[in-house]
């Protein structure tokens, strides 16, 4: 009937020794989803959006479901710097100071409408939104925001870490926002600003 012959059964043997394992992926994936399942955050604290911080990460709204219940109060062993409430002069140093203490890859999260714009403290004493000292990468609208609000926000940072790519050079420079925007304050004038009134970074006056 013109069939071919069925094929002789050929038996393969395994040797677990002179096999190698591997695994097939991108290694921007890879690290890209190491990186946003491990976030580390740095809590900044000033006003009211501090305590909608704070029920974040207690029982009822978790954040340890998305990898970050390890709540770092040391800028060395942080990568995002969230910025909850106002930041007044005096303190722009500081927080200029633990941005540049946070090693690379580093992100920050401004929480509520003071740590964005300085919302309705316009005045001499107030900065008008973080991102004038330090880069920004998320926003978090509300005065203050409720817990929902910054988890969206931190689900939208870790969307942003997975888009990363490395040979993207521009991803990595975070130690200041851009000289040529009008509302970046260079460190000599936050210095000059905030020392009448002393800081924890320059005790130059505040003991006098």
């Amino acid at each position: 009937m013109g069939l071919t012959p069925r094929p002789e059964h050929r038996v393969v043997e395994y040797n677990p020794s002179s096999q190698e394992g591997w695994v097939a992926t991108k290694l921007d994936f890879l690290v890209n989803w190491g990186r946003a399942n491990s976030l580390w955050p740095m809590p900044f604290g000033t006003a009211c959006c501090a305590i909608e911080f704070m029920a974040t990460a207690a029982s009822r709204f978790d954040l340890a479901r998305f990898g970050m219940e390890r709540m770092s109060f040391s800028p060395r062993q942080a990568d995002v710097l969230i910025c909850a409430g106002r930041v007044p002069f005096k303190l722009a140093p500081v927080i200029r100071r633990i941005w540049q203490q946070m090693p690379q890859p580093k992100w920050a999260i401004a929480m509520g409408a003071c740590a964005s714009s300085g919302n309705i403290f316009d005045n001499y004493a107030v900065v008008q939104g973080i991102d004038t000292i330090i880069p920004v990468d998320v926003y978090v609208p509300g005065c203050p925001p409720r817990p929902e609000g910054l988890m969206y926000g931190i689900m939208l940072l870790q969307e942003k870490v997975k888009s990363e790519r490395m040979n993207d050079k521009t991803i990595r420079a975070e130690m200041e926002p851009d000289p040529k925007s009008k509302l970046y304050i260079p460190p000599p004038v936050i210095d000059e600003l905030s020392e009448p009134f002393g800081n924890s970074v320059h005790q130059t006056r505040s003991g006098l």
